[in-house]
C-alpha cells in the first residue's frame, strides 16, 4: 500500500491534533505503519471527544432511552417520538460552544444550522426551535459583545430560515468568561412510516454529496472543540464555520422532495468533522466500505487539499446514498433548488475507507474501527464533596418587598423579551405560546386539537453544590415546566457542558450528574433519546459550572385547554400545589442567598422524585378538565418570584396572607422542588371545590389555599404592597440598560 505523506509526523503535529502519544500508537497497532497527514486528520477528526464521546460512553449507556412511544433513541442524527395518529416528532439538542465564543455571530448561526439539519436528515420538517445560552459576568469586557453577537446569530439564522424560536433559557456567571455556552435545540414533524437514518445499505451504491461547495472554513473545528482554551483563543477563529440560511432552506426542500421520490437509502448531514464523519459513519453502521473521490468534491477555493476536503465543516451539505436508478431524478430536483449535486463515491465490501485525490490514495483505513471502535476511557473519578447543610439559625432576613425587586431586575431573573423580540416566535403561524412562559406550545398542523410543548432547563449553581441532585432537578424542572402548560411530558434530550473530564473532580461530575439524570427520566417516564457532550468547557485551567442542560418535548391532546402563567381574571383562588406541609421551605444554593445576600451555600434543594410524578401528574389531570385558569411552576426565586412573574404576564395583583410561625424569607424565597401555583375557575364554596381537597387529601398532596388575586399590586404577607407596574419596570429594565438601549 503507498500511500503518499508529505508532512512528516511529528510529536508536536500529533500533539496539535489532540492525540495522545497512547492514541497515536494505538494507530500505529491499527494500520501497521506510519498514516499520512490526511490520515493523521481523519483519526483526530473521528477520536476526538466532540465525535467518539471516548470519556462519556460507559455512563451515558446508564440513560434510560426507551418507552412505549420511542421510535428512535440515540445513535442517530436525532430521537424520533410516536405522537400518534401516524406522526412523530424529531429532536435533538447540541452545542457549539466554542466557536461561539470564538466567533460569536456565526458560530452561533451555524450551532442553529446544524441542529436544524440533524432533525430535517432525518426526513422531519422543522416546527420549534430553542436555545440554552450561558454568558460571563455581565461586567466582564466581553460579555456584552458575546450576547450581542450569540443573540443576533441565532435569529439571523433561524429567522431566515423560517422556523419559530419558542423558547430557552439565558444566564450569567463569572466562571463562563472564558466559555461561552450555546445549546441549541430544533424539532420537527415526520411520518412515523416515512423516518430515513444513516445506515448505508447495498455494495457498489453511489455516494452523493448535496447542498453548498466546500470551502476551508471550519477545517478541525470538531478537534477545536474538543480541547481547552488558552491565551491564543482568537488563532482558533479560522475553525468557526460560515453558515448561509437561505442555502439550508432550499436543502431543506431539495432533501424533503429527495425523501418524498423513494431515491434515498441513507442521509446523513455534515456536522462535526465534515465529509470524514459523515462517510464513515454511514458505512460503518451499515457493515460496508466507501470509497471517495475527491476530485468530485464540489469545492470553492482554489487547490484544496485532500486533508483540507476531509475535514472541512462547511455548512448546509448531506451525504446520501442513493438507488442507483434514481440518479438522474434527484440530481433534477437539486439543480432545481440551485444546490449541488455529485457523485463523490462508491459503497464498498471491503470495509475499508479509501479516499483518492489527483491520481494517488491518500488514506486508506479500517473503516469500522474508526466509526465505531473509537477509544473508549474508564476515567478516574472523585466523589464529588457534600455541601455543609445551613443551620436553623442561619437564615439572613431582608425586607421581602425590597428583595423581590432586587431578584426581579437581576441579571438571571430579568424579563428576556430584548432578546426573544430580536427571534421570530411566530412564523409558520402555529405557535400558542410567547416565550416568557413555562414552555413554548406549538400546533400540531393538520390536525386540529393536537400541539406539542418544548421547555429547557437546567439550575448549574445546584449541579456545582450537588452533581447528583442537580442532575435530577434538572430533568425534574424540565418536566414540571411541560406539565404546567397541561402537556403530557414525552421524552428529553440531553446537552451535557463540562470541564475537562481528564481531572478526577470534573469526571465526578459528570458521572454523579449523569446518575442522577438516569434516576429522574426512569422514575418521571421521560426518556432520554438524543442528546450531546460538550467537555473541556475551561480556559487556562479554569473550568465552567457543570451545565448538564435537559430540554423536553410534551404532548397536548387539546390546546384549547392549555394553561398560561398569566392570572386570568380577579377573585380567583390561588392554590400552592405540591407544597411541604410544615412550610420548612429550602434556602440552600437559593438566588436569595446568592444575590441578596451574596453567599452560595448550603446543598441545593433534594428533589423527591415520586412526589414530582405525583403532584405533576395531579396539576395535569386539573388542566384536562379545564378548572385550570392559570398554572406555573415554582424555581429560581421561590414562591415570590413566581407569583411575581404570573402578576406580571396579566397585569392582575394577588395578595398572599402571612403564615403563622413561618418565616416569611424561607416562605417566599425557599426554592423547594416540586411545587406549582394554580388559579381556579371554581366556587370556593361548592361541591367541586370540596371533591378536589378530598382527591388531594387522599393522594396525599398538601395545595393549601395561599390567597386570590385581584387589583393592581402584589401583597406578600406583611410586605408593602407592591404595584404591578413597579414590578414590570424592575423586570423589563435590565436587559436594556446593560445592552444600552434605553
Amino acid at each position: 500500500m503507498n500511500i503518499p505523506n508529505t508532512v512528516p509526523i511529528t510529536p508536536e503535529l500529533i500533539a496539535a491534533h489532540g492525540l495522545k502519544p497512547d492514541e497515536f500508537q494505538r494507530i500505529l497497532d491499527l494500520i501497521g505503519r506510519e498514516p499520512s497527514f490526511t490520515e493523521l486528520g481523519i483519526f483526530s477528526a473521528m477520536w476526538n471527544e466532540h465525535c467518539s464521546y471516548k470519556s462519556s460512553k460507559k455512563w451515558l449507556r446508564t440513560l434510560p432511552t426507551s418507552g412505549p412511544r420511542v421510535i428512535q433513541g440515540p445513535g442517530e442524527n436525532a430521537g424520533v417520538v410516536d405522537i400518534g395518529d401516524g406522526d412523530c416528532v424529531v429532536f435533538k439538542m447540541e452545542s457549539h460552544n466554542h466557536p461561539s465564543f470564538i466567533e460569536p455571530y456565526q458560530g452561533a448561526a451555524t450551532g442553529v444550522g446544524g441542529i436544524l439539519r440533524d432533525v430535517f436528515t432525518m426526513g422531519a420538517r422543522p416546527i420549534a426551535a430553542m436555545n440554552a445560552l450561558r454568558f460571563g459576568a455581565p461586567d466582564h469586557p466581553k460579555t456584552k459583545h458575546l450576547v450581542a453577537g450569540v443573540v443576533a446569530g441565532v435569529g439571523g439564522y433561524g429567522n431566515s430560515f423560517g422556523v419559530p424560536t419558542v423558547g430557552g433559557e439565558v444566564n450569567f456567571d463569572p466562571r463562563y468568561n472564558g466559555n461561552i455556552l450555546v445549546n441549541a435545540f430544533a424539532a420537527g414533524l415526520a411520518k412515523t412510516d416515512a423516518i430515513f437514518y444513516s445506515k448505508a445499505e447495498g455494495v457498489g451504491l453511489p455516494v452523493v454529496y448535496l447542498g453548498a461547495k466546500t470551502g476551508r472554513d471550519g477545517v478541525g473545528g470538531a478537534t477545536m472543540a474538543s480541547a481547552e482554551f488558552d491565551e491564543s483563543i482568537e488563532e482558533k477563529r479560522p475553525t468557526v464555520q460560515v453558515g448561509d440560511p437561505f442555502t439550508e432552506k432550499c436543502l431543506l426542500e431539495a432533501c424533503l422532495e429527495l425523501m418524498a421520490s423513494g431515491a434515498v437509502i441513507a442521509i446523513q448531514d455534515m456536522g462535526a468533522a465534515g465529509l470524514t464523519c459523515s462517510a464513515v459513519e454511514m458505512g460503518a453502521k451499515g457493515d460496508l466500505g466507501i470509497r471517495l473521490e475527491l476530485d468530485q468534491v464540489p469545492v470553492r477555493e482554489e487547490r484544496m487539499s485532500a486533508y483540507e476536503m476531509m475535514l472541512s465543516e462547511s455548512q448546509e451539505r448531506m451525504l446520501m446514498v442513493l438507488r442507483p436508478e434514481k440518479e438522474e431524478e434527484a440530481k433534477a430536483i437539486f439543480r432545481k433548488w440551485g444546490l449541488d449535486f455529485a457523485v463523490v463515491g462508491r459503497t464498498t465490501d471491503d470495509l475499508r475507507f479509501r479516499i483518492h485525490h489527483q491520481g494517488d490514495e491518500v488514506a486508506n483505513l479500517p473503516i469500522k474501527e474508526l466509526g465505531d471502535e473509537a477509544p473508549e476511557y474508564d476515567r478516574p473519578w472523585a466523589e464529588p464533596k457534600a455541601p455543609s447543610p445551613l443551620a436553623a439559625d442561619d437564615i439572613p432576613q431582608a425586607d421581602v418587598a425590597d428583595s423581590l425587586l432586587k431578584l426581579l431586575g437581576s441579571p438571571d431573573l430579568s424579563s428576556r423579551r430584548w432578546v426573544w423580540e430580536q427571534y421570530d416566535t411566530l412564523i409558520q403561524g402555529n405557535s400558542l405560546q410567547m416565550p416568557g412562559g413555562d414552555a413554548g406550545v406549538v400546533r400540531v398542523e393538520g390536525h386540529p386539537t393536537k400541539a406539542l410543548a418544548f421547555a429547557s432547563d437546567v439550575t448549574p449553581r445546584y449541579c456545582e453544590a450537588d452533581p447528583y441532585e442537580g442532575g435530577k432537578q434538572a430533568v425534574a424542572e424540565c418536566w414540571r415546566n411541560l406539565t404546567a402548560t397541561g402537556a403530557l411530558p414525552l421524552a428529553a434530550t440531553d446537552n451535557l457542558n463540562f470541564g475537562n473530564p481528564e481531572r478526577p473532580e470534573i469526571m465526578g461530575q459528570l458521572v454523579r450528574a449523569i446518575a442522577g439524570i438516569g434516576d429522574a427520566c426512569r422514575a418521571l417516564e421521560f426518556p432520554i433519546v438524543s442528546g450531546n457532550v460538550s467537555l473541556y468547557n475551561e480556559t487556562s485551567g479554569t473550568g465552567i459550572p457543570p451545565t448538564p442542560t435537559i430540554a423536553g418535548v410534551g404532548l397536548l391532546p387539546d390546546w384549547s385547554k392549555m394553561a398560561r402563567i398569566g392570572f386570568a381574571a380577579p377573585g380567583q383562588m390561588i392554590l400552592l400545589v405540591g407544597a411541604p406541609p410544615s412550610w420548612g421551605t429550602h434556602l440552600g444554593q437559593s438566588v436569595y442567598l446568592r444575590d441578596i445576600h451574596g453567599r452560595a451555600d448550603g446543598p441545593p434543594p433534594p428533589v423527591d422524585l415520586a412526589h414530582e410524578k405525583k403532584v405533576g401528574d395531579h396539576v395535569r389531570s386539573l388542566i384536562e378538565r379545564g378548572i385550570v385558569t392559570a398554572a406555573h411552576d415554582l424555581s429560581d426565586g421561590g414562591l415570590a418570584v413566581a407569583l411575581a412573574e404570573m402578576a406580571m404576564a396579566s397585569g392582575i395583583g394577588a395578595t398572599i396572607p402571612g403564615l403563622v410561625d413561618a418565616d416569611p424569607v424561607s416562605v417566599f424565597f425557599g426554592e423547594d422542588q416540586g411545587r406549582y401555583l394554580l388559579t381556579l375557575g371554581i366556587d370556593p364554596d361548592g361541591d367541586e371545590w370540596d371533591a378536589l381537597r378530598a382527591e388531594q387529601e387522599g393522594l396525599g398532596i398538601f395545595a393549601p389555599w395561599i390567597g386570590s388575586t385581584g387589583g393592581t399590586s402584589l401583597k406578600l404577607g406583611e410586605a408593602r404592597a407592591i404595584p404591578v407596574g413597579e414590578l414590570k419596570a424592575a423586570h423589563e429594565s435590565w436587559f436594556p440598560g446593560f445592552m444600552d438601549c434605553n
